[in-house]
């Protein structure tokens, strides 16, 4: 019987050891979030490089975080201390279901605000850049039509083919059919596809016109043109990170870290990463700090 006691005593011990380690680590330790896309993984890799950098902490990636809706819940769960990337227009609506905002400044200010008061987490500057959904066509097709708004389409899209995303074009509120009401156009065929297929269906003259992301990389090295979307029908898509209030206030350099990244990646340099991962098949920690080296992030001081 005594054996049995001083065995449990063992145990218990170890299993108390355990748990105590697991704590004393966590407080040595920052979990950054990436994401399942390339835009995502390429954003948390310069968080988590940027971290090492400037910190002697234990960064933890955690790559594999598909959704907004999953960044949230481990950021609540205490699981996660930095979701990157996070968008406006997204969590307005999916996380705090909230109207659409179709200012931009507005809807930051809106998640920023919502975001401090529901959950403590601060909601940093944008990156200085917004993965909008975009319309776009070939050069050609653009001097053709003298095309540089949206609306310019509106002469001619009952004789124009349309690429869309399969989700997009059966959507409530935002999809196909809210667009042809809001823009007063048809166009001559709609053809919903997956996203990766409308890109090279674009550019051999299969589809006339399609509804892409601005930051795709294949935006640039198909050398297409962005409508502007001057009805601004679609909401703001403005890309910034969270951070929780308890890994800032844990770590009082942090802010300062993190706040160097507010409006460094505009539009272009976003398409060139993401065809850098996409097309060339580069690493995204590569790509990331590649960015972070050519911006001089390695060499300065945070005061």
């Amino acid at each position: 019987m005594k054996k049995k006691i001083m065995v449990l005593l063992a145990f218990l011990g170890l299993f108390i050891w355990f748990i105590a380690s697991n704590f004393s680590n966590k407080d040595e330790t920052i979990t950054v979030s990436g994401g399942v896309t390339s835009e995502s993984q390429i954003l948390g890799s310069i968080v988590v490089a940027l971290l090492q950098h400037y910190t002697d902490k234990e960064i933890v990636f955690l790559n594999n975080l598909g959704s907004a809706n999953m960044m949230q819940a481990a950021m609540e769960r205490g699981d996660l201390d930095i979701a990157s990337p996070r968008y406006t227009g997204t969590d307005l609506v999916g996380t705090l279901n909230l109207p659409v905002e179709k200012d931009p400044e507005k809807a930051l200010k809106i998640v920023q605000e919502e975001f401090r008061e529901r959950y403590q987490f601060e909601w940093f500057p944008s990156y200085g850049f917004s993965n909008q959904f975009t319309f776009m066509v070939t050069k050609e097709t653009a001097a053709k039509y003298h095309l540089k708004k949206v609306s310019d389409l509106k002469k001619y899209a009952d004789k124009l083919n349309l690429g869309t995303d399969q989700t997009w074009y059966k959507r409530e509120g935002d999809g196909y059919q809210a667009f042809t009401e809001e823009y007063d156009m048809s166009f001559k065929r709609v053809y919903p596809m997956q996203v990766g297929l409308l890109y090279d269906a674009l550019a051999v003259g299969e589809l006339d016109v399609i509804l892409g992301y601005s930051t795709d990389g294949r935006v640039g090295s198909y050398d297409l043109v962005m409508l502007e979307d001057d009805h601004k029908f679609f909401p703001p898509y403005t890309c910034s990170l969270v951070a929780t209030d308890q890994v800032l206030k844990e770590n009082p350099q942090l802010k300062k870290i993190l706040a160097k990244l507010a409006n460094t990646i505009d539009t272009e340099t976003m398409q060139k990463m993401n065809d850098e991962s996409d097309r060339q098949l580069l690493e995204p920690a590569l790509i990331a700090r590649q960015f972070l080296e050519a911006h001089n992030f390695f060499e300065e001081e945070i005061k």
